[in-house]
């Protein structure tokens, strides 16, 4: 019989379908193939083609926007909030508007077109999170922005425009109403129990076991009870941390090794799929408190959302999270992730 599930942080509720649960194999879609033809403003000998770089790795000391990065930062060519400006915050009537001031970034994980993000080199994957933490510590010094969201669209299906394996941040001036569901029920069940939601769903998942997809001294992998998607998974720092900046140097490279395994699982067992993955931290400017915990929600594009999902927000999700647990945790992982 199909299950009502609710999320334990947001109150969402989602269906699970357990009647028609669906295998791996069960999907139709599109593998994500990387071809390398035609022009890529990302490549080698290409910097002149993209906005002058925020910021790059260049370990020959070689001049900005020329060859020799491992890793470049540059404004989005098409941003959707500029930086320049003020906020002019006003009403009209009973609505409220304001003028489209934030950042929006990309950061080029690579200078190789034909690698993707499961495909990198541990320490390639560690830099890419000292890029985002390196953007996201610049940006909050901007007091008119009040979250940083970084995100990563790959494959087609999941909205990437370029195939160049690449992510994205974005600053804004407000919490979005996604990030304060989390805020308002982890405030909730802190108020009431006097301890993270996040810490206790950890101990939880640790000892049933029946969702954990991998584990290490620092970093827990999870499918969530209450997945919209299938083969959804989070990966959470064990100890109490609320905002992704905060991490150090030992985290950042358990988060590589643990963030590179279960992408080359879902590469694995989904056969090299589209997917979009989100980082959720605590606003600024104060982001450091007892009651949140920063994850990265990694979700596969596997389903279509239709008129009952933007109808109702709920999501149906036909594969039980036990269920693509058991998948992942099987995965015989081909590559020395450990490289």
């Amino acid at each position: 019989m199909p299950e009502l599930r609710k999320d334990p942080v947001t109150g969402r509720w989602v269906i699970i379908s357990t009647d028609r649960a669906r295998r791996p194999s069960d999907f139709v879609r599109e593998k994500v193939q990387i071809r390398g033809s035609g022009f890529c403003p990302f490549c080698y000998n290409n910097e002149s083609k993209t906005p002058p770089e925020i910021m790059a790795y260049r370990p020959d000391g070689s001049a900005r926007n020329t060859p020799g990065w491992t890793l470049r930062v540059v404004p989005n060519k098409f941003p959707a909030l500029r930086i320049e400006g003020q906020l002019n915050r006003q009403g009209e009537g009973l609505y409220d508007k304001m003028e489209g001031i934030g950042a929006h970034e990309v950061i080029i994980e690579t200078p190789d077109h034909s690698k993707t993000l499961a495909t990198l080199l541990r320490p390639q994957i560690e830099d890419v999170l000292w890029a985002f933490r390196d953007r996201v510590v610049d940006l909050k010094k901007d007091r008119r922005f009040k979250y940083i969201l970084i995100f990563k669209n790959h494959g087609d299906a999941a909205g990437a425009s370029l195939e160049h394996t690449h992510s994205q941040l974005i600053a804004l001036p407000i919490v979005p109403k996604r990030v304060h569901e989390e805020l308002d029920g982890a405030m909730e069940y802190f108020r009431y129990k006097d301890r993270c939601i996040f810490c206790d769903m950890i101990q939880q998942e640790l000892e049933t076991g029946v969702r954990l997809l991998a584990q290490s001294e620092t970093f827990i992998a999870i499918a969530p009870f209450a997945s919209c998607f299938p083969f959804e998974v989070w990966i959470l720092p064990r100890a109490h941390q609320s905002a992704f900046e905060e991490s150090m140097k030992p985290e950042f490279e358990r988060f590589a090794l643990i963030l590179k395994d279960m992408l080359m699982r879902l590469d694995q067992v989904l056969e090299l799929p589209a997917y979009n993955f989100v980082i959720h931290t605590s606003p600024l400017p104060n982001s450091s408190n007892d009651y949140y915990h920063w994850h990265m929600e990694i979700m596969p594009r596997l389903t279509k959302v239709a008129g009952f999902e933007w109808g109702t927000s709920f999501y149906i999700n036909p594969t039980p999270p036990e269920e693509a647990a058991r998948f992942l945790r099987e995965a015989a992982v081909q590559a020395n992730v450990a490289s």
